[in-house]
């Protein structure tokens, strides 16, 4: 017995032996149940499949899906989360402006963005060994790719500000190490603006969606005009003009792209509603859901849903719905339908406060398990336009601005600009262009998680902090106003991530 432990242990040992009776390179010998990633792409149809589950991975909550509001929405001044006992303990931090770097939901958050990223580059990095017939279908699986990896990675630098950047598929411990460091701001738009402006100049990819779901022009125009302008207003002030004059560009040509006229041509409820959510010509880009299945269903109408209600969903609620800041409330102008038909006050014995009724399916299909077809929209014209809005006054052009801004406001029967100037309560809350493009945004878009990112692109950090301050915390409930401070423009970094190298992973300001 000692003998033969022996004679396993000199061939381990020796690797390549040379002895006849120890042949194998038992140390790198491959496992034969592990399949390499590279080895999966063989087809297009390979390519497709792996491009597919990109769009799959902006589906979770972890992610960009229509549950993702943790880490937006509730960041805001929009939403809160009432309850800071038990398992809602972690949730609770992001509202209340007390996150701590070792939050679990945060790390899965980060794990789930660069997730997306790692799916993307393991497509870019495998789609030169497939033969493809059709040279445009291979540019298509390209041009989606580099786009959903730009829409994410403007997410990640928005949340995180420097923030590891990853291009290529990692195969080894070795490559890892190597990227495991925060690059600067600055050099992970300039990635995203490469990976845009390739998709704009070098792909086959349509104007507008199709089918539904699916990266377009229209979107990476947008996508790259949203980044030259946050580009603007928050890196340095050197290239301010040039970028929003970049911004003007994309904005205007996703706008051109649009297949319809004046935005009232639309009506608001039509972008919401289940039954035209493949024809309505506003949307831009949305993860698309499916009504009655069990697997790709919405979730979002019967769970924002307050007790002894009944118009999201047929689904029975017991709880307090999803939770509307009274601060968000007070926002409505009077007389605003979008108010009416976003928010409701509901008057149960147990529940009465405000919860969301923006996104709605009471169908039979949806039926009592809430199991709804509300497509989650990532974007739509009416955030072009006020982005064209907004890069405008930056310019200097305010009849312009107010021109876009105007679209909006008519589309909503809200007086224009010029009239509502007129009355003092809104120029006392909105004293500047800047200011009612603000609350524009915040009224038109509410719920669909662009508040916090409109936030910290519109304010400094100063002024960001000033801006709470200035706040009720009677309109808050129980997130505490006086926690916010400097730190709370980013998030922390995840302990874990910090931990691969103190130095190299530095951690956020104040965490």
């Amino acid at each position: 017995m000692m003998n033969k432990k022996f004679i396993a242990m000199a061939c381990l040992a020796a690797a390549v032996a040379i002895s006849p009776s120890c042949k194998k390179d038992f140390l790198n010998e491959k496992n034969p149940n592990a399949i390499e990633v590279g080895a999966s792409y063989k087809t297009p149809n390979d390519v497709l499949l792996a491009v597919n589950g990109i769009y799959q991975s902006l589906r979770s909550g972890n992610n960009v899906g229509e549950t993702s509001d943790l880490w937006t929405d509730q960041r805001s001044d929009d939403t809160g989360t009432q309850d800071n006992q038990s398992n809602a303990g972690e949730p609770f931090q992001f509202g209340d402006f007390s996150i701590l770097p070792s939050n679990t939901y945060l790390k899965s958050h980060w794990v789930s963005m660069f997730g997306t990223i790692s799916r993307a580059n393991s497509v870019l990095s495998n789609i030169d060994k497939v033969p493809f017939a059709d040279n445009n279908q291979k540019l298509q699986y390209a041009a989606e790719a580099k786009f959903l990896r730009a829409f994410i990675y403007f997410d990640i630098v928005r949340t995180w500000g420097d923030v590891p950047l990853v291009t290529k598929q990692l195969l080894n411990s070795d490559e890892v190490a190597a990227v495991t460091f925060r690059e600067k701001q600055e050099n992970v738009y300039k990635q995203i603006v490469a990976d845009l402006t390739d998709v704009i100049t070098n792909s086959p990819l349509p104007n507008l969606q199709a089918p539904t779901g699916r990266a377009s022009k229209a979107a990476a125009n947008f996508l790259l005009g949203q980044a030259y302008l946050t580009m603007a207003t928050t890196l340095d002030q050197a290239n301010r003009t040039a970028n929003l004059n970049n911004a003007k560009t994309y904005l205007m040509a996703a706008y051109n792209m649009r297949a319809f006229g004046a935005l009232n041509t639309i009506p608001y409820t039509d972008v919401f509603d289940v039954a035209k959510k493949t024809t309505c010509p506003e949307l831009i880009f949305q993860i698309v859901n499916i009504q009655g299945d069990q697997t790709y269903y919405s979730s979002i109408a019967g769970n924002f849903q307050a007790k002894g209600e009944t118009v999201n969903s047929k689904k029975v609620s017991t709880g307090v719905g999803y939770n509307v800041t009274h601060d968000l409330i007070n926002e409505y102008e009077t007389g605003d339908p979008r108010m009416d038909f976003s928010v409701k006050y509901a008057n149960d014995p147990i529940v009465k406060d405000w919860f969301v009724t923006k996104f709605r399916d009471a169908s039979d299909k949806a039926g009592i398990n809430g199991y709804g077809g509300n497509d989650w929209i990532l974007m739509r014209y009416a955030d072009v336009i006020l982005s064209l809005a907004e890069v405008n006054n930056y310019l200097g052009d305010a009849a312009t601005a107010i021109g876009f801004l105007d679209q909006v406001r008519t589309r909503a029967g809200m007086p224009t600009y010029a009239v509502s100037m007129t009355n003092s309560d809104y120029a006392t809350k909105y004293p500047t262009l800047k200011l009612a493009i603000l609350h524009e945004r915040r009224v038109e878009l509410a719920f669909e998680h662009h508040r916090w990112f409109d936030l910290t692109r519109t304010f400094t950090t100063d002024e960001l902090v000033a801006y709470f301050k200035a706040k009720k915390q009677t309109d808050f409930g129980l997130a505490k106003l006086s926690n916010f401070g400097t730190k709370d423009r980013y998030f922390p970094i995840p302990f874990d991530e910090t931990k691969l190298d103190p130095v190299k992973m530095y951690q956020n300001p104040g965490y």
